[in-house]
């Protein structure tokens, strides 16, 4: 892998959501490299594995197959890895398609965090401006907090946060006609399936945001954000 931007995808449950996204890819023109984070427990692991084989040849993607963690601790735990060999991390749903546009979102990212430490996102045509559902931040930012995402957080809330860190740190865009699109039952655009059920039932809704309002008010968001400013300020 060549490229100086990672986009870390999990994903459960859904191998064939694979070759969906790299369809966008080669829709879009985007080099970015891409790593499929799948858990070892899925129990559509076979197809992931045959999607692993199928995209071999592929320079752009990686495949790890990983004890579950859940979204935020598999996302970390790529990230971290990761920000030694990149400039520029990001995330995406496996739900998540990037859209064409006169110029590729990757590059767009790759000119916005240019100047320096930042965290850029785009319109998802659900939250907007709203949430960053998926995200994109220069490599520093992890190195600098030890996490891509706050760890006390399993799945929802943390779109929040990356929200929360760029105002903080002021250096934030919202890029509302770069279009990544999250195909959310939400918006009417995917089917209710095990891992939605999963991640969106009330005791984990309610467990999210709990531990991201402890985590905004208590302490934990004015740490972070010590942190980032004393980086934004080292450059």
């Amino acid at each position: 892998m060549a490229d100086d931007l990672l986009v870390i995808i999990p994903t459960r449950g859904r191998p064939g959501a694979i070759p969906e996204i790299m369809q966008a890819w080669d829709d879009t023109g985007a080099t970015a490299d891409v790593l499929f984070c799948v858990d070892k427990d899925d129990p559509e692991l076979a197809g992931y594995k045959q999607q692993a084989k199928a995209y071999a040849d592929d320079g752009r993607v990686r495949f790890v197959f990983w004890a579950r963690k859940r979204l935020v601790g598999t996302l970390n735990q790529a990230a971290v890895k990761s920000a030694p060999s990149y400039r520029f991390l990001a995330f995406m749903g496996d739900d998540h398609r990037p859209r064409p546009a006169e110029q590729s979102w990757d590059e767009r990212i790759r000119i916005c965090l240019s100047g320096g430490p930042g965290i850029v996102y785009g319109n998802d045509l659900l939250q907007g401006e709203k949430m960053a559902t998926a995200v994109a931040m220069t490599s520093d930012i992890v190195t600098a907090l030890g996490y891509m995402a706050p760890p006390a957080m399993v799945h929802l809330c943390v779109d929040l946060c990356w929200v929360d860190w760029g105002r903080g740190m002021g250096r934030i865009t919202y890029l509302d006609d770069m279009v990544i699109e999250h195909l959310h039952p939400a918006a009417q655009k995917a089917q209710m399936d095990a891992v939605y059920e999963e991640c969106n039932s009330p005791e984990q809704v309610s467990s999210d945001a709990a531990a991201y309002y402890d985590y905004r008010d208590n302490g934990g968001l004015e740490a972070d954000l010590d942190k980032l400013r004393k980086l934004v300020a080292s450059v």
